[in-house]
């Protein structure tokens, strides 16, 4: 398999961000290290309670670079697995996965990682490409779903704004460019965190990214599931995610105000609360 990471010594200042991170993350906290699919899959577990939630980042992001939401989802008293995906940049495999059933072979990981820490019904929630996977998963440990702007379900828009940040960002990576890339994908008048700002121009110095998921390879097996989206998401709105949302899965789109795509980062407690909001079953196939 070919590596994510340009070089070895990138990937090292990749980790080491990282680590020094969930180092300096006050809340008290774990690092485990598993085998799923045979990647090399690293896990942090924090908080306590009868629920268990397992969030699953999307592309470029991982653990450390989540810690807001995850600071939440342990202040609303629940007990958090944060997974960094193997083949995005973090602490888990670096090996680029076959696009070939992708999400499939993802959606197989999850479960895999989801028995090893708990015996119980979890709670998955998934932003973005990491909603993808979790809408991929045939888990039986999967009680419930909760979708932040799930990549899978419909085509990303892509304006000229957002390719001309995204070019920069790439073509040359440097602090400016990463902010201005994070604000295209926040609510208008938000800034993006400097610790964000920081890993994105890591990620853009030190690795090849991925592209758009896929479609999700939805399982047959019916699951609760809360899919929100946030009024201002540039790559998935409402108006767009909407109607996917209700062919596909046969639930309707929530939006949260004042959120773009990053609305883990804009609205982490928010987020947090939908874990007490009922999801609506639903089998994955087209509502009537």
């Amino acid at each position: 398999m070919t590596s994510i990471y340009r070089s070895t010594a990138g990937r090292e200042c990749v980790q080491r961000w990282c680590l020094d991170r969930l180092a300096a993350w006050p809340v008290p906290h774990e690092r485990k290290t598993v085998t799923a699919k045979g990647a090399p899959t690293h896990v942090v577990l924090a908080g306590s309670g009868a629920t268990t939630v397992v969030f699953v980042p999307g592309t470029n992001f991982n653990a450390a670079a989540s810690l807001p939401l995850a600071t939440a989802l342990a202040a609303a008293g629940h007990r958090v697995l944060l997974v960094d995906v193997p083949g995005q940049p973090g602490l888990s495999s670096g090996d680029r996965r076959p696009a070939g059933g992708r999400l499939s072979w993802y959606g197989a990981w999850l479960g895999e990682v989801i028995e090893k820490f708990s015996p119980e019904p979890v709670a998955v929630m998934g932003h973005s490409f990491g909603a993808a996977i979790a809408l991929s998963s045939d888990s039986a440990r999967i009680g419930r779903l909760v979708l932040v702007s799930p990549g899978g379900l419909t085509r990303l828009r892509l304006t000229p704004t957002v390719l001309a940040a995204s070019t920069a960002w790439f073509l040359r990576p440097a602090p400016s460019h990463s902010a201005r890339l994070l604000r295209t994908m926040l609510a208008p008048g938000h800034a993006p965190r400097e610790e964000v700002v920081d890993w994105m121009t890591l990620v853009a110095r030190h690795v090849r990214s991925s592209g758009a998921p896929g479609a999700a390879a939805l399982p047959a097996r019916p699951v609760p599931r809360l899919v929100v989206t946030g009024e201002h998401d540039v790559f998935l709105p409402p108006g767009r995610l909407g109607p996917a949302v209700r062919a596909t899965l046969g639930v309707e789109l929530g939006v949260v105000p004042g959120a773009g795509h990053l609305v883990v980062e804009e609205r982490p407690g928010h987020l947090a609360a939908l874990l007490d909001q009922p999801g609506r079953p639903a089998s994955g196939t087209p509502a009537a």
